[in-house]
């Protein structure tokens, strides 16, 4: 049981410490704590499941989902599993959430006009929407899930996370870790640039991120990247469940062979002109796709999934 977590309960947290400040510690819920504890939400699944194996949640802010996905597939190659849980489930909608997002000038301010707030790789981008959601993908290795008839939906076939180390909140402006993340993730899948047949972008709507990603996947792709979508004009940003549930979607569009489009994207900065599916889903034939996800810290996540 893997799962990632951006952050503790900040709801619970709030609720408790106003009883604190109010000089009322005996009216301080005894369960405060572990409500609160990042852990609390992988031991609950394994608690419901009865699952005994490797329990753990990881943070890597809003790459997190991603990365438990990864670290999951390398615990069942190592041995320590025959089949992991791994994903993430996260509510960006509570007040102190959005308080310090907005305080940070991480928002999109188009409160008159939300449904098209988000608008990732738009030059009229300002900022992510709140969301909340979860994802779980269920991983073994191909000979196991054969052993119990197991229908296989796709194969992680590669990961790679890294680290910016140059800003605790801004990306790399040329988005350099982000770039290394996805050649990583592809050297570790042993396929090359031209082996992806579609990207599925972290595309957060904000004026500095999708910039330096859009920069990092024309390098990568050496300018001539796949079919691009970023899901986040639509669900919002789930913070640390996004990577998760991006992933999911990866699959999906991987079964499907068909890319979803890019909601309110009208203009892309000059320059750094992606090939984004837009207004109609795209039927592209693939054998495999790449899944981003950046976080706070300079984070970065990429997975390579291939067909099954």
């Amino acid at each position: 049981m893997i799962l990632g977590v951006s952050g503790n309960s900040l709801d619970t947290y709030q609720r408790e410490f106003i009883l604190l400040a109010q000089d009322r510690p005996s009216h301080v819920s005894p369960l405060a704590l572990p409500r609160s504890l990042p852990n609390m939400v992988a031991a609950e699944v394994a608690l419901a499941l009865g699952a005994r194996g490797p329990n753990f949640a990881l943070s890597s802010a809003c790459a997190s989902g991603a990365t438990a996905i990864g670290i999951a597939r390398a615990l069942i190659n190592a041995g320590a599993c025959d089949i992991a849980l791994a994903g993430s489930g996260e509510s960006g909608r509570e007040r102190m959430s959005a308080t310090c997002f907005t305080q940070m000038q991480a928002l999109s301010c188009r409160t008159d006009a939300p449904d098209s707030a988000s608008r990732p790789f738009d030059t009229a981008r300002d900022g992510f929407v709140l969301s909340e959601g979860a994802a779980v993908l269920v991983l073994e290795r191909p000979e196991h899930a054969r052993r119990r008839q197991a229908p296989t939906r796709a194969v992680l076939r590669g990961y790679a996370s890294t680290g910016d180390a140059h800003h605790p909140i801004a990306p790399h402006p040329e988005g350099a870790g982000a770039e290394q993340a996805m050649r990583a993730a592809m050297a570790d899948a042993g396929c090359a640039a031209r082996d992806i047949g579609h990207v599925n972008a972290h595309g957060t709507s904000t004026p500095v991120g999708d910039a330096a990603e859009a920069q990092a996947i024309l390098r990568a792709f050496d300018c001539a990247p796949p079919p691009v979508t970023a899901a986040k004009g639509v669900l919002g940003h789930a913070l640390g469940a996004a990577g998760a549930i991006e992933a999911a979607l990866t699959v999906l569009t991987l079964q499907r062979q068909t890319v979803p489009p890019t909601a309110n994207l009208t203009r892309q900065d000059p320059g750094r002109e992606l090939d984004l599916v837009v207004g109609r889903p795209r039927t592209v034939p693939m054998e495999n796709a790449l899944s981003n996800s950046f976080g706070f810290g300079g984070q970065n996540t990429s997975l390579v999934f291939g067909a099954s």
